[in-house]
């Protein structure tokens, strides 16, 4: 955010990074071509030709009898599940854009009257599939949103950046854990995204001041794309699946906002604090040299300037706003009121003080509830459809839930490295939620194996593709492909340990 910039322009600059976690805006950011009509048309028939095989496959192979004990309504919402999954892979079109036709499509096949999921005379059914349009989970998501649109508009995450740079210039170790721990705190409430880019702007006159192949200036910018996508570990804002692993608990075994932070953020701060020693002994450096804290007074050093904030008042509102709603997010259990609807604080101050335009109000990423909203949706056929039980019944008998949980969070960490961690969530936690349920888990099972499926999303980065953090920092052109792949090596081994072992731990006391 450039000192000039005006606070709407400001926060339409933001937003328009806010993009979804999918392998195509890496692609953009690392400006190469993501869709070209012949590939667009190849990838929609390689899914059409996948929906057939799953609904023909049993018949052509002769065993017609494994659908037997699956209601038609179960195969309908199979085929869609292998539509979505497919598209989703592949990214035919945008991630949310799969979404709204999941939800049409179960609209169509299952909602109507009279259709497989229908009661005579039901002309309401239809409902059940855009009820998560208006989860309680889509206002918290929302409330994040805005309260990142403010801390943008007003400048106030450059301004804490700025702060850091000034306090830690001289100090590699002290840089690099300050910025990740800035970058890491951030992204547990801002796009992972738009955090790795104020980030690496804020640094930029560090890293201009250092050769193009040093070696602290590649582990800094390690550092901070590692923090961007470790620190929605921590909150459940803080990612995608998160929220869609939230919405698979049972109703009474919710997560509140600081049961998910007792369960991501320890997790989260292990492994941030795991790549910041690896970093530290790979691209240790004992001084800067050349690069003093004097090199940062080439920024603006005026708060309002540097932050382009549109006044003093703006500024004020939006940091009283920030503190009492996360401290009310974190305090839901003492006072009682739902995570939800304390979101409505920053959204209602936010639009009655001006922070919130009607400008600023259309950047806001609605794409990212969409697709929230289509995985929920999804999650919802393959329950009330009965695919979920069927599902579970399909695994061969002696198979525990723990071993069924630690292959679906490999899974989820393998497919997030060449996809949409929040399409992988879409497609692997309702599916984990049938089968927890048909082995007949309680809610604190359920959280012990849902949940570390939607941390280890966050800690696939082993490509410069697999996040956009990854291709922010790879396009800073100081970052070799081995670089990301070694410390994506380590956080792809720990990831799924500690996210396994310290959500069960946290389950038995929790829940």
């Amino acid at each position: 955010m450039a000192a000039h910039d005006d606070p709407a322009s400001a926060a339409a600059n933001c937003f328009r990074r806010m993009n979804l976690d999918t392998r195509s805006e890496s692609l953009r950011l690392l400006g190469r071509v993501v869709r070209t009509p012949p590939r667009v048309v190849l990838k929609l028939l390689l899914a059409l030709v996948l929906v057939l095989a799953t609904w023909h496959a049993p018949v052509w192979t002769g065993v017609a009898t494994l659908f037997d004990d699956l209601p038609y309504a179960g195969r309908i919402t199979l085929a869609v599940l292998v539509l979505a999954a497919v598209l989703w892979v592949t990214e035919a079109i945008p991630a949310f854009a799969v979404s709204v036709l999941v939800i049409g499509l179960q609209i169509a096949l299952l909602g109507r009257p009279g259709g497989p999921m229908m009661e005579p005379g039901d002309t309401d059914g239809w409902r059940i599939f855009v009820d998560p349009w208006s989860s309680p989970l889509l206002w918290l998501f929302l409330g994040g949103f805005v309260l990142a649109h403010g801390a943008a508009a007003t400048g106030l995450d450059r301004w804490m950046a700025l702060r850091l740079m000034h306090r830690t210039g001289g100090r590699p170790a002290a840089l690099l854990a300050g910025c990740m721990l800035l970058t890491f705190t951030l992204s547990m409430f801002m796009s992972n995204t738009a955090t790795a880019t104020m980030m690496l702007a804020v640094l930029a006159p560090l890293l201009a001041s250092r050769p193009l192949d040093d070696r602290f200036g590649r582990g800094l910018i390690l550092g901070v794309a590692a923090a961007a996508n470790l620190g929605g570990m921590g909150t459940v804002i803080g990612s995608p699946p998160n929220a869609i692993a939230a919405a698979q608990l049972p109703v009474g075994d919710g997560i509140d906002f600081l049961r998910w932070m007792a369960f991501g953020l320890p997790a989260g701060l292990v492994l941030a604090a795991l790549a910041f020693f690896y970093l530290r002994w790979r691209y240790h450096e004992p001084t800067l040299h050349d690069a003093e804290p004097g090199v940062f007074l080439a920024l603006p050093t005026d708060e309002r300037a540097a932050a382009g904030a549109p006044s003093l008042w703006h500024r004020i509102v939006v940091m009283t706003t920030f503190a009492i709603t996360v401290g009310m997010w974190m305090t839901e259990a003492w006072h009682g009121i739902p995570a939800p609807v304390i979101s409505f604080i920053p959204i209602t101050v936010f639009c009655v003080t001006g922070v919130l335009t009607a400008r600023s109000m259309r950047t806001l990423p609605w794409d990212v509830l969409l697709l929230i909203a289509g995985g929920l949706s999804l999650g919802v056929a393959v329950k009330e459809s009965g695919l979920a039980l069927w599902l579970a019944a399909a695994i061969p008998a002696g198979w525990s839930l723990a071993a069924i949980g630690t292959g679906m969070a490999l899974l989820a960490v393998l497919l997030s490295s060449f996809m949409s961690n929040t399409a992988t969530a879409s497609i692997l936690l309702p599916l984990l939620a049938g089968v927890v349920v048909g082995y007949g888990g309680d809610g604190s099972e359920m959280a012990a194996r849902l949940i570390p499926v939607a941390l280890v999303c966050s800690t696939a980065m082993v490509l410069p593709i697999s996040t956009p953090p990854n291709a922010v920092a790879y396009t800073s052109g100081r970052l070799r492909t081995i670089d990301l792949m070694a410390l994506g090596a380590l956080m792809l081994v720990a990831g799924p340990l500690v996210a396994i072992s310290w959500s069960r731990l946290v389950a038995g006391w929790l829940l």
